[in-house]
């Protein structure tokens, strides 16, 4: 078997997959389907003709593990789950990739590699079908809720437990995953950077700082219904006028203090034409990589939700939805990303990432941790226009196992 990476294999794989997975809306990788069911087998018989060791942990998370001279474990990790109507690479670019680097490593070190690498499908990163994201490597970590992930229901009222019953899963053991980390000395991932920086800046690959923390409230406004015809200007209570000088607000507190902020959605009540709203609810979400910086933006927008509402005659309450704190990878590991981006192509980009990502769960676990980012046209993900050119392809996959070999070595 040759020792030589075939980054043309990768992308001949991608399109394998994408032509039995997806439709003329876009990939279709539900977890927890029938057809992340058949994604699962297709994906082990690639495995099937190398010289590891294959299952699926207490979570769903299926691990390929290329046993090697010592215990100790280099992670690669992807998702083969998609978003209805997603993406072709999404997740199973990832996974691909770290097939591939499995096959380089089989051959290069006759089977036995100085140190164990393993390669993990998480199951279900999307959160697609029930609504919570990162559900396998969040059981794996230690970080699942237990109790909110328990009434989970999904749009046909099928439960998140039952759900994972007809897969094979015991929902009340997925935490057991979580000794699946033993060993583990470093996590790497290589993702579509899903935005436009990369595309902005015309580079093909990117080192990845780490995941922005969260946080995600809903706001709500309370004036006084009144008659649309009969009621002044000047003695409205309108709940909807407070809740609208939130928008032009959360770009100036973006820029104080950096990172995003998005109003995602707005219900009015009694939402009829000829009534002054009475109740508006907006959704905040607020994201940034520095903790001070995430801090800074809830507290700036929760003091300007108060000024709007004594402005407008109103009250204003907040209601936590999800938060989480930001995630910094581990430096040595970025110097290695760094490294082998500059030996693949001469030039990169150090960027924060705005999704969240598995590697986020992982490096919670205390594993250290690194992403690498390859360029999205259009800078657009989770949409059937989801793309990028194949020879940033090839060199992502030519880096990444670059990478993978810098960080074996460090632990042989």
């Amino acid at each position: 078997m040759a020792h030589t990476l075939d980054p043309k294999r990768t992308i001949a794989e991608l399109k394998e997959l994408r032509s039995f997975s997806a439709d003329d809306h876009g990939a279709q990788r539900i977890a927890f389907t029938p057809m992340w069911v058949q994604v699962r087998a297709w994906l082990k018989s690639k495995l099937a003709a190398l010289p590891v060791e294959t299952h699926v942990d207490a979570a769903g998370n299926l691990w390929s593990t290329l046993k090697g001279k010592s215990d100790k474990c280099v992670l690669i990790g992807g998702h083969m789950d998609s978003v209805p109507n997603g993406g072709w690479l999404d997740g199973c670019l990832n996974v691909l990739a770290g097939v591939e680097i499995l096959r380089r490593v089989a051959a290069q070190y006759d089977g036995v590699p100085p140190v164990t690498v393993r390669l993990v499908d998480w199951a279900d990163e999307e959160g697609a079908r029930f609504g919570k994201s990162l559900f396998g490597s969040s059981a794996c970590s230690g970080n699942l809720d237990m109790d909110e992930a328990r009434a989970l229901v999904d749009k046909a009222g099928i439960r998140l437990p039952d759900a994972l019953k007809e897969v094979g899963i015991d929902f009340e053991n997925v935490k057991a995953s979580h000794a699946e980390l033993k060993d583990a000395v470093a996590y790497l991932e290589l993702h579509i950077e899903q935005g436009p920086v990369l595309l902005d800046l015309d580079l093909p690959l990117g080192v990845v700082l780490g995941t922005f923390g969260v946080e995600r409230h809903a706001i709500s406004f309370h004036g006084q219904a009144a008659h649309s015809g009969s009621t002044p200007m000047n003695r409205r209570r309108d709940a909807f006028l407070a809740a609208a000088k939130m928008s032009p607000e959360i770009y100036e507190i973006a820029k104080r203090h950096g990172g995003v902020c998005t109003i995602g959605s707005c219900t009015t009540r009694p939402g009829i034409v000829t009534s002054v709203v009475e109740d508006c609810r907006i959704t905040l979400d607020q994201r940034n990589l520095d903790a001070k910086g995430l801090a800074s933006l809830y507290a700036d927008a929760r003091a300007a939700s108060e000024r709007f509402a004594k402005e407008c005659n109103v009250e204003v309450s907040w209601e936590r939805l999800w938060n989480i704190e930001p995630v910094l990878f581990d430096a040595q590991l970025k110097k290695f990303c760094e490294e082998a981006i500059l030996e693949t192509c001469g030039k990169l980009h150090l960027l924060p990432s705005g999704p969240l990502h598995d590697a986020a769960e992982v490096a919670r676990a205390g594993v250290p941790t690194v992403m690498m980012f390859v360029q999205s046209l259009h800078g657009i993900s989770h949409n059937k226009i989801e793309d990028t050119k194949e020879e940033h392809l090839e060199l992502c996959v030519t880096a990444f196992d670059k990478l993978a070999e810098k960080t074996i070595l460090a632990h042989a």
